[in-house]
């Protein structure tokens, strides 16, 4: 066997996952909100960037040319180009004018020159002016003074947060040390809500404190405003509040003990354990409810960030929709040629020449990845449109079973790009706003053979059929199952379980308890009136 050196040419493909493509992919998965993020560090990073509004404001003169000195060097005298600009015409004739001698000038101002420059002491002066009221915005710490950045909220107050509120109650509560120490942790500790965690054993160990010196700085907090705040469970914070109430009896105490047969709806046997009697367990349930759950809510300790949609669905003058792009989270940003071809003229250095290449390089690929991410959005957008058209026309219950290969193919692009596309975005609708991931729902067959059904439609469904129930005849699931099917809906026992449960309908024996209860308190409230009714005028 010979070994012979010969050439050869081959002909292949392959993707190489460069950075630029790398980053391309993730920007299709970012929110306007990250988005945002990553345009702003990339705008301080990259000198060839800005903004597409950015403007410079009338009557500016650009960085630069020189303002003081002309082209040979000497100062530049002509009007209106020297610093002496902001003088009036008027002004160099009166400084340079005789004014004559004391006597003429009292006699011109008809008053002494006393009376007009008083000699006061220079600490004087300078002591009237620190305790003159400030005059205007900066003065206050506000910004600057004009009125176009004059901002009104920085005078609005900070929002008091439920552990300020509770704070502030410490400091008089406790004078120790170590006592503020031990009720500032549990402070920390405590949630939205208004809650401690149910174990405080390691608050303790922590702190190096005793477990009954912390049980007692908890007794003094749960005394607290709100009523009910620094508890550890539901029953303790509505014992608390009863407590403050008065109405702490041992007959309240075993209601609040058993608060699951409360939420089970099981009347009677809270009845025997509270030794009462119906008119009296109905009094207590309707004072539970009065109660406060949650009463650290009332403080909005959490900023709430408001939903902004990707894109606009309206409908057409066509009968059609109307799909555009949210313009106000796409960031604008352009590439500034001129300023890179004003430096390619003066800069001499190959490790220079070769950063701002760079930096142009980056700056159009931003630039073209932002405007392809936008293509890409609006496309996949139009596409869920054109397949849901019968839930924009008709509502959730003409919802169709979508997948992300059904766009992928109908937009020839990938499942995975779709499935980044439609990632952190949302859609504006006139039924409400809906992330894109919403309108892909999975497929349950129909019971005669004919065209899928998609499962959020199938959820609808149930919730209507439960909703429309009488008291007197509550539905099972298995009796949801036999109408789910008599509507063409081939459905199992266990999903519409599963279903009921995703949407927190309760069981039907929990619902029979609840509305038979309902009924009861309104016939029992109905029963006095009709009987005050019927006496004898």
């Amino acid at each position: 066997m010979a070994l012979t050196q010969r050439l050869e040419f081959r002909q292949s493909q392959s993707l190489v996952m460069t950075p630029q493509l790398m980053q391309a992919i993730k920007l299709l998965q970012l929110s306007n909100l990250d988005l945002t993020t990553f345009v702003e560090e990339e705008l301080e990073r990259n000198p060839l960037l800005e903004r597409a509004n950015d403007e410079a404001p009338a009557g500016e003169a650009p960085a630069e040319t020189g303002q003081f000195s002309d082209s040979d060097g000497r100062h530049n005298d002509e009007p209106g180009g020297g610093p002496g600009e902001a003088f009036e015409p008027g002004q160099e004739e009166w400084m340079s004018k005789d004014l004559g001698t004391r006597a003429e000038i009292e006699q011109t101002l008809d008053t002494g020159l006393d009376n007009v420059f008083s000699e006061e002491p220079a600490e004087a002066a300078a002591r009237n002016a620190q305790d003159a009221a400030p005059t205007t915005y900066t003065e206050w710490g506000g910004g600057a003074s004009g009125d176009e950045d004059y901002n009104l909220e920085a005078f609005v107050a900070a929002e008091i947060t439920l552990g300020d509120h509770l704070a502030e109650q410490l400091s008089v509560a406790f004078t120790g040390p170590a006592q503020r120490m031990i009720g500032q942790y549990l402070i920390d500790l405590v949630d939205e809500a208004g809650y401690l965690p149910p174990d405080l054993g390691q608050a303790a160990e922590r702190l190096g404190a005793s477990q009954a010196d912390v049980e007692d700085v908890l007794a003094v907090l749960q005394k607290f405003d709100p009523p009910g705040v620094c508890a550890r469970n539901l029953s303790e914070c509505l014992a608390i509040q009863l407590r403050e109430l008065d109405r702490y009896d041992p007959a309240m105490q075993a209601l609040v003990e058993h608060l699951d047969l409360l939420a089970k709806r099981d009347i009677a046997s809270l009845r025997k354990l509270c030794g009462v009697d119906d008119e009296d367990i109905a009094d207590m349930i309707g004072e539970i409810r009065r109660l406060n759950p949650k009463p650290g809510m009332k403080f909005g300790s959490a900023r709430l960030q408001t939903m902004v949609p990707d894109v606009y669905v309206r409908p057409g003058p066509d009968g059609g929709w109307h799909v555009e792009l949210n313009s106000d989270t796409l960031p604008r940003v352009l590439v500034n040629q001129t300023y890179y071809s004003e430096l390619s003229k003066k800069i001499g250095k190959d490790g220079d020449k070769s950063y701002f290449t760079d930096a142009l390089q980056n700056a159009t690929w931003l630039v073209r990845a932002l405007d392809q991410r936008a293509r890409t959005i609006l496309k996949v957008a139009t596409e869920i449109v054109r397949q849901q058209d019968g839930f924009f026309t008709h509502g959730v219950a003409h919802l169709r079973p979508l997948n992300l290969k059904a766009v992928a193919d109908a937009i020839q692009m990938h499942e995975s790009t779709v499935s980044r596309v439609t990632a952190n975005k949302y859609m504006a609708t006139n039924r409400g706003t809906f992330e894109l991931k919403y309108f892909f729902t999975a497929s349950i067959a129909s019971a005669d053979g004919g065209e899928a059904h998609s499962a959020e439609a199938v959820r609808h469904h149930i919730k209507q059929l439960i909703d429309s129930e009488a008291p007197a005849a509550i539905l099972s699931d298995d009796t949801i199952v036999e109408r789910l099917r008599a509507s063409g809906i081939d459905i199992a026992c266990r999903t519409v379980a599963k279903y009921r449960e995703a949407m927190r309908i309760p069981s039907s024996v929990q619902r029979r308890r609840d509305k038979q209860s309902a009924l009861g308190n309104v016939l029992s409230t109905a029963m006095p009136d009709r009987s005050r009714n019927t006496e004898p005028a």
